[in-house]
């Protein structure tokens, strides 16, 4: 009884942390996309104020040549994150699996899980 229910915590532990890193990249990728947004409009803003597009032009402003570099290196950092954000959901769904399996588990050999939880918790004395 006692390692069931240590099995079905550990198991909501770690796909609960799965769900939290899933979620942590997902905002990540948010925010660098709204960073990515604002240099963006910075570089067609000094473009704009210059009057010269040509990166390769002598004549190209210098804040522009900056923030477009700033602008790539977010892109490459954007596409590194939703290749980690892949891997991520990917953990998730699998522990998502092994929580259901253990579930299941624990339901055939005597009594639903949340069941087993709060009786568990009862008899630690935690409310």
């Amino acid at each position: 009884m006692r390692s069931r229910e240590t099995l079905l915590r550990l198991h909501r532990f770690r796909t609960e942390d799965k769900r939290r890193q899933v979620a942590d990249i997902d905002s990540m990728i948010q925010d660098f996309m709204r960073k990515y947004d604002e240099l963006d409009a910075q570089v067609k803003f000094e473009e704009s104020r210059n009057g010269v597009t040509d990166p390769t032009h002598f004549n190209y402003s210098l804040s522009a040549k900056a923030a477009r570099g700033r602008r790539d290196n977010l892109m490459r950092s954007i596409a590194e994150l939703r290749d980690q954000l892949a891997d991520a959901e990917a953990a998730l769904e699998e522990e998502t699996q092994e929580l259901r399996r253990a579930e299941m588990l624990a339901e055939k050999e005597g009594g639903s899980p949340a069941l087993m939880i709060s009786q568990g918790m009862a008899a630690q004395g935690i409310r």
